[in-house]
């Protein structure tokens, strides 16, 4: 989205990007999060009692467990070092020669993207110390709380899984409609579930889009060097 087809940012789609990200989620905060979670979450559903005869509720709590930061970083780790163990095979078991190609496979495109956005986004959930909505109020801040209960925003899962899954996007154009229409739906499921306001969820999807666009313009730089 902010990434041209040489692979530079466009600077002025970033700035507008965090400008209208801004106004959606002050509007949020101080208007539309409630009524929006009213008509999203799903009270029987809640990410410490669920209702397992629910459908919705099941897929939208295991969307929860599947896109976690520790399952992203486990599948990039993961098809990083596969890719490390291939080219040394392939080379003669050249190690060292497999570990400097290793920047330029898209597992380590995909963990740059998801470790910025997990980086990122813990430390804007401390700062910001925004109350979770079991608390019924999104205007509740609670500043560098540790507590998980005022760490909402920004959604972890939602700015992890727009950071890896608009990557895969990006890597294999032919199924961007399914990574995008994917990450939008683990955002929502964030709502239903009773984790997230929605600005948080907003806020996640927008850091999760410029992880990805950094970190692809970052790493086609060095690795055209």
């Amino acid at each position: 989205m902010f990434i041209r087809q040489d692979n530079t940012l466009k600077w002025k789609w970033i700035a507008w990007g965090a400008f209208i990200t801004l106004a959606l989620v002050l509007m949020g905060v101080l208007f539309f999060d409630k009524p929006l979670f009213g008509l999203i979450n799903n009270p029987s559903c809640n990410v410490n009692v669920p209702d397992k005869s629910n459908g919705m509720c099941v897929i939208a709590l295991l969307m929860g467990v599947v896109f976690n930061w520790k399952i992203w970083l486990a599948f990039s780790i993961i098809t990083v070092l596969a890719f490390w163990g291939y080219k040394a095979i392939t080379n003669e078991y050249d190690f060292r020669f497999a570990f400097v190609k290793i920047k330029n496979s898209y597992g380590f495109y995909i963990l740059t993207s998801v470790l910025m956005a997990g980086v990122i986004t813990k430390i804007l959930k401390i700062i910001i110390g925004r109350a979770r909505p079991m608390f019924s109020d999104p205007t509740l801040f609670n500043m560098f709380s540790q507590s998980n209960s005022f760490q909402s925003m920004p959604s972890g899962h939602t700015a992890l899984s727009f950071a890896g899954l608009v990557m895969i996007g990006m890597l294999f154009p032919r199924i961007k409609w399914f990574t995008w229409t994917l990450a939008i739906l683990i955002g929502l499921s964030r709502i239903y579930v009773g984790a997230h306001w929605g600005s948080d969820v907003i806020f996640g999807a927008f850091i999760g889009m410029i992880c990805a666009d950094f970190a692809k313009a970052f790493l086609k730089k060095i690795n055209s060097k």
